[in-house]
C-alpha cells in the first residue's frame, strides 16, 4: 500500500493550549528564547546542499545580510547554551555557527543549526521548528515511553529540538544493510518488530525509513543496533491504524522482509509481548507526569473528527474493547490505548502472582 493512500496530504499545525503550556513550564520545557522561528526566515538567499554523492538533500544552506548575521549568530549560540548547558554566556566565545540549513520538504520546514566548538572542532546540531501541539505530545511521549530521553524547549511559536544521532533509515537500508552479517540482520529484524510495536502502542505515525535512524553501538566483539524515531509530527493525527505501524510503508519493505526471513512467528510474538511489557512498565514508572500529559491530551484538539471516528473503530476491531467506541477526542483514544496496555500487563502480572502463591506449600 502506498503512503498516498495511508497518509493525509497535509497535517495542520495545532497550537499549544494553556494547559499544555503550563505543563511544559512545570517540567522545564518552556524557557524564554532569544530567537524565534520567524527570525530565521529573514535570510537573504540560499544554496542547495548536496550529499557526498552529489545528490540533492532537500536542504538549502541559507545566508543572512551582514546586519542580520551577527545578531542571529549570537542568538543561536545562546540557544545552544540554554539547550545543552546552564544558559550562561560563558561558553559563547568558544562556539561558532558553521551553518544554518532550511528544509522545505515535509510539514515542519525546520532549520538545522550546526554548532562547532572552536577549541577542538567538535560539532553538533540542533533544530528550530514552528511549535505544534502534536509534535510536543510526541516528544514528551518518546521521552517517557521509549528507551531514550529527549531534550527540547518550547517558547511561544518556536520549538527547539536536540539532534538525534544515527544513520538515517533509508541510507542504512541502501548502503549498510547489504553488508550486515546474518546475525546482525536477525538482530535488526528483532529491533524493527519492537519499534513497530512501540509506535503502534503510543500512536506515533509516519515512520517511513527517513523518519527514523539506526544507531549502531559496539559491544565487545559485535555491534548492537537500535532504532530511534526522529520525527514526531504525526503523533495522534491520522485515522488509519496502519499509519502507526511502520511495517505498512513501502520504504520499510526490506526491513519487513528481514522479519519474514529471519524470525519465526513465535519469536515475533515474543518480541511484541516484550515491548508491550516494557512500555507498560514505563507508564507505571512515569507516575504523575504521564498522567498529567494524558489528561491534558484528552481535552485537546489535535486531529479531525473524521480521523478520530475512523481510528477508534479500527482499534476496537483490533482489541474488542468497547470503550474505544466511546472516545470523542484523539487524546481519549491515546489514553485508552495506553491504559489497555498497562491493564493487560497488570492482569498478567497478577495472574502470575496468584499462580505462584497456589504452588507454594
Amino acid at each position: 500500500m502506498s503512503e498516498e493512500k495511508l497518509m493525509s496530504k497535509k497535517k495542520p499545525a495545532y497550537p499549544v493550549g494553556e494547559r499544555l503550556d503550563a505543563y511544559l513550564e512545570q517540567y522545564s520545557r518552556k524557557i524564554e528564547l532569544p530567537v524565534f522561528y520567524e527570525d530565521l526566515l529573514r535570510f537573504a538567499g540560499s544554496v542547495v546542499v548536496y550529499d557526498t554523492n552529489d545528490e540533492d538533500t532537500l536542504w538549502v544552506r541559507v545566508y543572512y545580510s551582514d546586519a542580520e548575521r551577527k545578531e542571529i549568530d549570537l542568538s543561536l549560540k545562546k540557544v545552544y547554551s540554554i539547550l545543552h548547558s546552564d544558559g550562561s554566556n560563558r561558553i559563547i566565545e568558544y562556539l561558532n555557527i558553521d551553518a544554518v540549513d532550511y528544509c522545505t520538504f515535509g510539514n515542519s520546514k525546520p532549520f538545522r543549526i550546526k554548532v562547532r566548538n572552536i577549541l577542538n572542532d567538535n560539532f553538533t546540531y540542533f533544530y528550530i521548528k514552528k511549535t505544534d501541539a502534536s509534535r510536543v505530545y510526541g516528544l514528551e511521549l518518546e521521552h517517557m515511553l521509549s528507551p531514550y530521553n529527549l531534550n527540547f524547549l518550547v517558547y511561544k511559536d518556536t520549538l527547539i529540538e536536540e539532534h538525534i544521532a544515527g544513520i538515517p533509515g533509508d541510507v542504512f537500508i541502501k548502503e549498510f544493510l547489504p553488508k550486515c552479517s546474518e546475525s546482525e540482520k536477525a538482530q535488526l529484524a528483532k529491533e524493527f518488530v519492537k519499534f513497530n510495536e512501540r509506535c503502534m502502542i503510543r500512536l506515533l505515525g509516519d515512520m517511513r525509513s527517513y523518519n527514523y535512524v539506526i544507531v549502531p553501538t559496539h559491544d565487545f566483539d559485535h555491534v548492537v543496533y537500535k532504532i530511534r524515531a526522529i520525527d514526531f509530527d504525526q503523533q495522534c493525527f491520522e485515522g488509519k491504524l496502519k499509519v502507526y505501524r511502520p511495517q505498512f510503508f513501502k520504504e520499510n519493505f526490506q526491513m519487513v522482509e528481514l522479519v519474514r526471513y529471519k524470525l519465526l512467528k513465535n519469536s515475533v510474538d515474543q518480541y511484541k509481548l516484550e515491548e508491550r511489557s516494557i512500555v507498560a512498565k514505563r507508564i507505571l514508572s512515569s507516575g504523575n507526569r504521564i498522567k498529567k500529559l494524558r489528561e491534558i491530551c484528552k481535552n485537546d484538539i489535535i486531529s479531525t473528527t473524521e480521523n478520530i471516528a475512523l481510528l477508534k473503530d479500527q482499534i476496537y476491531e483490533l482489541t474488542l474493547d468497547v470503550n474505544f467506541k466511546k472516545c470523542n477526542t484523539m487524546g481519549e483514544v491515546l489514553d485508552l490505548a495506553l491504559h489497555f496496555v498497562r491493564r493487560n500487563y497488570e492482569d498478567v502480572s497478577m495472574k502470575q502472582i496468584i499462580e505462584q502463591k497456589i504452588k507454594l506449600p
